[in-house]
């Protein structure tokens, strides 16, 4: 189900008020962002969004507004991709013996990564990190975040000085995530 426009202007509030502050809006603030007088008006909204699963919401919370996946899916395919932001993708190429060479016309975008505030690169130096490819002088994407699952690569800040890509064993009081790889780029 397509959404209505002023269905699509209380996602678009929802969503930046989330980037912006890190939490959901009110109902009365939602009101009040898009000129509605009525809280009953912004309750229908969020239940026909919630029905088409463009939102989330826990119920007895308050400020308890998630934006759905489905919502985040189709603005990012909406996105035109950016100049510079995207080159083609012409297939793949062995790293070893010989494969048919196949065109392929697709398109490797980087907003997937560079689109988001919370990425930053960091440019690695050392060699600790060469048993998973990722050699000094490499650049790494990383998005902030304050928790991992195990098994991700992070950025962890050790005593709160000494910024490390590859944790080692500390009193967890002295350590502090400051983000998850995402991507390794390297010059030639």
């Amino acid at each position: 189900m397509a959404l209505t426009r002023r269905q699509k202007e209380v996602m678009e509030f929802l969503s930046t008020f989330v980037d912006h502050n890190g939490y959901s809006p009110s109902y009365e603030e939602i009101a009040a962002g898009l000129g509605l007088a009525s809280l009953a008006t912004v309750h229908k909204h969020i239940q026909a969004l919630e029905a088409k699963q463009y939102l989330r919401r826990s119920y007895n919370h308050s400020r308890s507004l998630e934006v759905g996946e489905r919502y985040e899916k189709e603005e990012k395919a909406r996105r035109p991709a950016v100049a510079g932001q995207a080159i083609p993708l012409l297939g793949r190429i062995a790293a070893g013996a010989p494969v048919e060479a196949i065109a392929n016309r697709d398109v490797l975008n980087f907003s997937d990564f560079a689109g988001h505030e919370n990425t930053f690169a960091l440019e690695v130096r050392g060699e600790s990190m060469i048993e998973d490819h990722i050699c000094s002088g490499d650049y790494v994407l990383v998005e902030k975040v304050d928790s991992v699952r195990n098994g991700e690569i992070v950025v962890a800040l050790v005593d709160g000085t000494e910024a490390t890509l590859k944790p080692i064993f500390v009193d967890p009081a002295k350590l502090q995530i400051q983000g998850r790889l995402l991507a390794v780029m390297r010059k030639y």
